[in-house]
């Protein structure tokens, strides 16, 4: 039960409301029964086993209304660049004929991804841009901002290059580079650039998704990534106590 003494604030008692309601209607949607490929770039493959299992996280460590807050935006900031992109004269689809996202099902649909959008046409951007061409976007806190701004995308941002690299090799779009766009959400610059398919990098996405899928099936807890349960990627995972807990 909520509590709404008199000492709470106005903000406490209209976040906690707001949250209730987020993590109400979140719980409510159908539970997802493959392995997204937006993931699958993550540090440790056993935390990937947790999520294709759709295993209970640890008490406590829920996903949080501010969090899903932050999801959300990142969907408003998308649609805001989708309307930028085509009123800068890019023709870009975001859905298929049949009005639904474009996507990827592989592994009898155990494994999924879908794409924020695919470039048809639009202006020379040079540095052997072309069309059709895969178009992603994310939302970020100025710190990561700078990060992938300094060091672009392979090297600041590993899960994104691997997600890139498996939509294009699963649907297609292999032959031009993709658009990556991210927006700043404290001053909303943009950055942009182009990502060449990366083949190597797609395969060994893709086979770690079979690895992830078959050990998991079979019941079989796959070697953490790190030996320290107080490393960065443990305290951050949803499962950190049941990983810890788990034979080794």
């Amino acid at each position: 039960m909520m509590d709404f003494n008199a000492s709470k604030s106005l903000s406490g008692q209209l976040t906690a409301l707001i949250d209730a309601g987020m993590q109400q209607s979140r719980a409510a949607q159908p539970r997802r029964t493959y392995l997204g490929a937006s993931r699958l770039g993550a540090a440790c493959e056993r935390a990937l086993q947790y999520e294709f299992a759709d295993a209970p996280v640890d008490p406590g460590r829920e996903t949080d209304g501010r969090l899903l807050r932050v999801f959300e935006r990142g969907h408003l900031i998308k649609d805001c660049m989708v309307g930028w992109l085509r009123a800068a004269g890019f023709d870009l689809r975001t859905r298929n004929d049949a009005g639904e996202q474009f996507g990827f099902s592989a592994l009898d649909g155990r494994l999924q991804g879908h794409v924020d959008g695919v470039l048809v046409a639009g202006p020379d951007l040079g540095f052997g841009s072309g069309y059709p061409a895969l178009w992603e976007n994310k939302c970020l806190g100025a710190k990561s901002w700078r990060e992938l701004e300094r060091h672009r995308l392979a090297v600041a941002k590993p899960v994104y290059a691997a997600q890139v690299a498996l939509y294009q090799a699963y649907l297609g779009l292999h032959a031009h580079p993709a658009l990556f766009t991210a927006v700043n959400a404290d001053t909303m610059e943009i950055h942009a650039e182009l990502v060449p398919f990366d083949a190597a990098l797609a395969q060994r996405m893709s086979d770690r998704a079979v690895k992830v899928i078959t050990a998991a099936e079979a019941g079989e807890l796959l070697p953490r990534s790190f030996s320290d349960p107080t490393h960065v990627e443990c305290r951050m995972c949803p499962w950190q106590d049941r990983c810890w807990r788990a034979a080794a």
